[in-house]
């Protein structure tokens, strides 16, 4: 008779500490050793573990070591559920951590059915998902290196104040500026509109190239859909499917807005209900796309040229979610604003209700073959 085994891994770059627990509350919990991080290492452990006629279960937790390993026994046919951090259950006076005491808490845990394991992407979603961050890294360098010349030129006495930072005559009267005594703080103010020019040029080279890699994608028709939500764009959609992956496995909006750390905290007791600042849990990129998207619903509804344009050949049923949503947001952006309302309380409560939206239109667009 097949007898089950959990086995807790914690996977390091050089090395995976094994433990495991033998089906059955009473069942042994043991430290099996430390093996080397590599693919004939693994190999050589599932047919140690599979003799007798037991059928191994794996479990590790989310790391930097990616989601190779788990992919690796599941084309081996065994189960492997990779394990969010923040979901392990942890005892708060347990002074002491090790390899091993973390591998047979994870076995011991995954037997007990305590573990969570999160969606894992493929090897195409997690390459549009590296692609993404690394747009998003982009971004941030370029307000970085624009922060660092406004501060440069703050020092020097030099405020621009006719209009916006940024545009078109920003950037002539930055062009134009020689107020600086030494030659050298010149340069330096020279090599500072350099970094913003390259940083610039970085971030339209990944926007060609998300924009290039989208119509191959799995979840193209669902990037595209979520173009007919007011405040959306490419880049919006592109990150939020990349950073999500398969919307349709929340089995309603709820879920969803959990996912993404939109609802706000509760601690209640007995009759006493208190409900505190948002969870913020999971993925961060995500909820962020959708607040910046949330700002365009202070606009009344409106469906403009560029709007019809990128929608023009969705299906109705999308198209009248896009503007049902327009309504309901806007609405509801003027009605927290007016009752006084801090904006970004406003503007969260905005993105969880487009996550909604967006949850809506992603289970009615089938897939790409």
């Amino acid at each position: 008779m097949n007898k089950a085994l959990y086995v807790g891994l914690d996977v390091h770059k050089d090395t995976i500490a094994v433990a495991v627990a033998e089906d059955g509350r009473s069942g042994e919990i043991r430290f099996h050793g430390a093996i080397v991080n590599s693919a004939d290492a693994v190999l050589r452990l599932t047919k140690t573990l599979t003799k007798n006629g037991h059928i191994p279960s794996f479990c590790y937790e989310a790391g930097p070591c990616g989601y190779g390993l788990h992919r690796h026994l599941t084309k081996l046919g065994f189960e492997c559920a990779v394990i969010a951090p923040s979901m392990i259950p942890r005892k708060t006076g347990d002074r002491v951590k090790t390899d091993r005491r973390d591998a047979e808490m994870l076995a011991r845990l995954w037997r007990a059915g305590e573990l969570t394991a999160i969606w894992t992407p493929d090897e195409e979603q997690e390459a549009m998902r590296d692609l993404i961050r690394t747009r998003k890294q982009a971004v941030d360098a370029m307000k970085a290196a624009k922060q660092q010349l406004l501060s440069f030129l703050l020092r020097h006495g030099l405020r621009y104040e006719s209009g916006h930072y940024w545009t078109q005559r920003h950037r002539r009267w930055l062009a134009e500026l020689r107020r600086f005594r030494f030659s050298h703080q010149q340069l330096a103010f020279e090599e500072l509109k350099r970094a913003i020019d390259q940083a610039e040029v970085r971030v339209a080279t990944l926007d060609q190239v998300i924009e290039g890699a989208i119509p191959s994608w799995h979840f193209a028709p669902v990037v595209d859909a979520l173009r007919a939500l007011r405040g959306v764009n490419t880049t919006i959609a592109a990150t939020v499917v990349a950073e999500i992956g398969d919307i349709t496995r929340f089995e309603n909006p709820r879920q969803l807005m959990a996912w993404l750390g939109l609802v706000p905290s509760e601690h209640s007791s007995g009759n006493t209900t208190r409900r505190g600042r948002l969870t913020r849990t999971g993925n961060a990129l995500a909820p962020t796309m959708l607040v910046e998207a949330g700002w365009s619903y202070r606009h009344p509804p409106k469906e403009g040229h560029p709007y019809l344009k990128r929608s023009a050949h969705l299906p109705q049923e999308i198209k009248d979610i896009g503007w049902k949503a327009q309504i309901r947001l806007y609405k509801r952006y003027r009605h927290l604003s007016n009752a006084g309302k801090p904006q970004p309380r406003v503007l969260a409560a905005i993105a969880r209700e487009l996550a909604g939206f967006i949850w809506d239109i992603a289970r009615k667009t089938p897939l790409a073959a």
